[in-house]
């Protein structure tokens, strides 16, 4: 029988190659892992009953999807846009407003509206009305926000579009924000309120098994290859 020339080198291949398809299917299965255990802790918290804001501890993370009621005002002299939102194929923003109860100042998320004629016109914002009023909403964490510039919405008579650098600096307030659901006063409610992210695990467990298949293939072509030799 005639010898392999380079078996050593072409075992060393195999053996690095069956390393890394298994070590990426480890990833791709915890990343699945991961997803499922998230989207599990999301329906959960979503399913519970409102909390009011003095239940919430110093551990928001804890609280984050789930319901909360709050009792303020809405401050249409701080909004600003997120944009690069879509809604039903659409290219919108979402508009948030700054919600005061006392010396408490948070975020809250109006949901999708439509970007204007042009990327300098301001879109037709959601009302907003001055006067108390009791809202509820997911609460979301803070850093889920997008940092550095984004359209904000200027303070001036016409509102135009103004492109700011962190249009939230200078103005303190809690570590979470609110996904709007519904206001006491229904003028206030969303006219596209934000979704809930798409509860799918993915295809994480089905790209594991394939790099596991994959690690297979290889241990039986090294075979092949020295079964021919």
């Amino acid at each position: 029988m005639v010898k392999e020339r380079y078996s050593i080198l072409k075992s060393l291949i195999a053996l690095v190659l069956v390393i890394l398809f298994l070590w990426a299917g480890q990833w791709q299965y915890q990343r699945g892992i991961d997803r499922h255990a998230k989207n599990t802790l999301i329906k959960e918290q979503s399913l519970l009953p409102p909390i009011k804001l003095n239940q919430l501890v110093d551990d928001i993370i804890a609280f984050e999807w789930r319901k909360v009621t709050l009792s303020g005002s809405f401050d249409s002299n701080n909004e600003i846009l997120l944009r690069n939102r879509y809604h039903e194929g659409f290219y919108g923003f979402e508009q948030l407003t700054l919600f005061t109860i006392g010396d408490k100042k948070i975020w809250v998320d109006r949901g999708w509206i439509k970007a204007g004629a042009s990327a300098t016109i301001s879109p037709k914002l959601q009302e907003t009305f001055a006067g108390n009023v009791t809202i509820t909403g997911r609460i979301r964490m803070d850093s889920s926000l997008p940092r550095g510039k984004f359209f904000a919405i200027s303070q001036d008579l016409n509102k135009n579009l103004v492109s700011q650098l962190d249009a939230r600096k200078g103005v303190q307030t809690e570590k979470f924000y609110v996904d709007l659901i519904s206001a006491s006063d229904a003028r206030m409610n969303p006219d596209v309120p934000v979704e809930l992210p798409e509860l799918s695990d993915g295809p994480h467990m089905a790209y594991a098994l394939q790099w596991v298949f994959f690690a297979g293939l290889v241990i039986y072509g090294r075979r092949l290859i020295r079964k021919s030799a």
